[in-house]
């Protein structure tokens, strides 16, 4: 698995437990680090889970506004993350779009339900496609 996997992986476990846990991301480091004694959380993992959680709620907007009949609140915790971390990677990590949304959809295949995998790419391909209305939109509610 390459670095960069592994990390999109872990950032979707520890968004994953501040989430269901309603912990602090200090937390949730410090226990993970506890129980995973000698593994290190890489400097791109740590920049998605801080880029995540300091624009969760602008992210989420977004999100509503492209899933259309979606509620955040009623999205699976592990679909919403990984759409969490992809805007993340496509808005603010320079990623290009096919890498963020290939990443997105493996997470999605692996970790979420049978239609998971789907609904990601559907979601972010709307996205992909508006991407400068997207990204506009930040830009007017910065």
């Amino acid at each position: 698995m390459s670095e960069r996997r592994k990390a999109r992986k872990t950032a979707l476990e520890i968004l994953y437990q501040v989430e269901i846990n309603e912990s602090s991301l200090d937390e949730v480091i410090k226990n993970r680090q506890f129980a995973r004694e000698g593994e290190s959380i890489s400097q791109f993992c740590l920049r998605l889970v801080k880029g995540v959680l300091d624009n969760k709620e602008k992210i989420d907007k977004v999100i509503e506004r492209y899933a259309k009949n979606w509620r955040i609140e009623r999205m699976p915790f592990i679909d919403k993350n990984i759409l969490r971390i992809a805007l993340q990677e496509m808005l603010f990590e320079n990623v290009p779009l096919s890498v963020s949304i290939n990443e997105a959809v493996e997470l999605a295949k692996t970790y979420g339900t049978i239609d998971s995998k789907k609904f990601v790419n559907g979601v972010l391909g709307k996205i992909a496609r508006d991407l400068e209305s997207v990204r506009g939109f930040f830009d007017q509610k910065s």
